[in-house]
């Protein structure tokens, strides 16, 4: 990642309306601030905790109409965007600041992304009464395990739901840490972890897993 260097308003636009978040400095050639701010950004969009921020140079006498939207009387000056709306600036030179501001935001989106695949994998687990995640689907078993798991719940003969884990790297990996449980296929019974072929297997060989399906 590096500093862009705005040659045109759609370009601007385009990034500061993107839901990840947008650093963007006003600043002008004469002045000195401006270097020393357009360093540091530099040495931050290098950093992996912050790659999904943008960071954006925009000339602010160049750019007269989007300054003036800004309120923008002064340079250095520094504006954080997302989803085309300011959420914080800093006015004149403050390195630590801009650092500090980086390294916030970015924790938040990252927070949000966690929360927002949780939520997803939630309703995914919820989608059915039975629900198992494996390697392809119920007609098209992509694994061994998962073929012989699917045998035996067609067995019972109950309803079910499948998720093909191989379609979605977030919910392959992001399942694995939810659960706590490293391995697929992956069945559960009212939103609740049974376990995977071993397991069920075992509740097969013990006469329970009709009760623990239904139940």
């Amino acid at each position: 990642m590096v500093v862009i260097n705005v040659q045109k308003a759609e370009e601007y636009t385009k990034c500061v309306s993107s839901d990840a978040v947008t650093v963007v400095l006003f600043s002008a050639d004469w002045a000195e601030q401006c270097k020393q701010i357009l360093d540091v950004m530099g040495e931050l969009s290098k950093l992996p905790d912050l790659n999904e921020i943008s960071f954006l140079n925009v000339p602010a006498e160049e750019f007269s109409e989007i300054s003036l939207k800004h309120q923008v009387d002064a340079v250095p000056t520094v504006i954080f965007f997302r989803n085309n709306t300011a959420i914080d600036r800093i006015d004149g030179i403050d390195i630590a600041k801009l650092t500090e501001t980086c390294k916030k935001l970015a924790n938040a989106s990252s927070q949000n992304s966690k929360g927002s695949l949780e939520d997803r994998l939630k309703s995914l687990i919820n989608k059915s009464k039975v629900m198992i995640f494996m390697k392809g689907d119920r007609v098209t078993p992509r694994c061994g395990f998962s073929k012989q798991l699917i045998a035996i719940v067609n067995d019972v003969g109950v309803q079910y739901e499948t998720f093909d884990i191989l379609s979605d790297e977030d919910v392959r990996q992001g399942l694995k840490t939810y659960s706590d449980w490293p391995t697929y296929p992956q069945l559960y019974v009212n939103g609740e972890l049974i376990g995977g072929l071993d397991i069920i297997k075992e509740l097969l060989a013990g006469g329970e897993l009709p009760s623990t399906l239904n139940g």
